[in-house]
């Protein structure tokens, strides 16, 4: 049975911090397995403490008084040296409720103005990202969004544009561009329902 047996920390960095892992595979050899995380430390990484702790959130939010179009960042990202095509998004600081995070990001990265809508239990609850290196994981907030972009907001370390997206530019954006992976499917579900993007939240 796979398990992990011991665990290395090899960086103390702010943000992101790597990991050696013992292990042994499901036939009973010993491997070595390298993981990113958030977490500042052995004892809270998920696996030590056995929850899943959101690391940040990230943000659905429609504009317009139709609510034809979909708050984009189109952001430059060091891991891709290019732009790419993401929701609005932030890390959770300690002690505070994601979805305050989520009206606190959406501000800083924008300017707009977050509203938050009503979602279903298990809709807004952390989900890993990318489990096969890093435990980070992200709550999504769903809303409207109201008010003037502007970047006055951003730190040093990001460089991005605000784009509010209607369905037209979704679909170009899908056929064209480089695209995180949950912007991707939140933009096939804006396609799907011109009606109410956010219905499904309710059904």
């Amino acid at each position: 049975m796979a398990e992990v047996e011991r665990i290395s920390q090899e960086t103390h960095n702010r943000f992101l911090n790597f990991f050696t892992l013992g292990t042994r595979d499901r036939v009973g050899n010993e491997r070595s397995y390298y993981m990113a995380s958030r977490a500042k430390s052995v004892e809270d990484l998920d696996m030590s403490r056995k929850q899943n702790q959101p690391d940040g959130v990230v943000i659905f939010s429609l504009y317009g008084e139709k609510k034809d179009r979909v708050v984009l960042v189109h952001q430059f990202r060091y891991p891709i040296n290019g732009y790419i095509y993401e929701l609005p998004a932030g890390l959770v600081e300690k002690g505070e409720d994601f979805r305050e995070a989520a009206v606190r990001e959406m501000r800083e990265e924008t300017g707009l103005t977050l509203h938050l809508a009503d979602a279903r239990e298990g809709y807004e609850r952390p989900f890993y990202s990318s489990c096969g290196m890093t435990d980070e994981s992200c709550c999504t907030v769903y809303g409207t969004a109201e008010g003037t972009v502007r970047l006055s907001g951003l730190e040093d370390t990001e460089q991005l544009d605000v784009v509010l997206a209607d369905r037209e530019e979704v679909r170009r954006i899908l056929r064209e561009e480089n695209v995180a992976a949950n912007c991707a499917y939140l933009l096939m579900q804006f396609l799907h329902n011109q009606e109410d993007p956010l219905a499904f939240l309710k059904d």
